[in-house]
């Protein structure tokens, strides 16, 4: 058995050397020393098969959405509607209102025709009333919140099929 200075000193001889990895035995003990260099290469190694691993699990997940096959086709076509609509956002976080009043009709309904000009709906913010407009000529396909919701900033109000 090597003793502990004589261990030290392959270690800074290894150290010193270009040799990536060394090895040692002698009388059934073994003595095994690798760089940092050749320790970074295994861990990039070890990084690239993580992606491997990961893709056998995809196949596993598809077969339940072939499974699901006839709905797929309603859902791309709901997809496809949608990115054909425009959607009205909400300028501000506050409270939504479909219309002026608790007495006045909303100002706009499903199916109702818009303007550019249009106001469609007031959103409350600090007790200041902000119409909001429909930016886009077109239908009303649907109406995405409640009257008296809070709404937040960015967040869908109505769908738009432009014209």
């Amino acid at each position: 058995m090597l003793k502990i200075q004589e261990i030290r000193e392959i270690i800074r001889l290894v150290d010193q050397s270009s040799i990536e990895e060394f090895m040692y035995e002698h009388e059934g003990s073994k003595i095994k020393l690798k760089k940092k260099g050749a320790l970074a290469a295994q861990q990039k190694v070890v990084i690239q098969e993580q992606p491997v691993q990961q893709i056998p699990a995809q196949p596993s997940v598809q077969p339940v959405v072939q499974q699901n096959e006839p709905q797929q086709p309603v859902h791309t076509e709901e997809k496809k509607e949608e990115s054909n609509l425009h959607k009205i956002t909400s300028p501000m976080v506050g409270t939504f209102y479909n219309s002026s009043s608790p007495e006045a009709g909303p100002y706009v309904q499903t199916g109702t025709k818009v303007k550019q000009d249009s106001v469609v709906c007031i959103v409350e913010a600090m007790k200041l009333f902000n119409e909001i407009e429909a930016e886009v000529t077109g239908e009303i396909v649907e109406i995405l919140v409640e009257n008296g919701q809070l709404v937040e900033y960015g967040q869908p109000l109505f769908l738009v099929k432009p014209e």
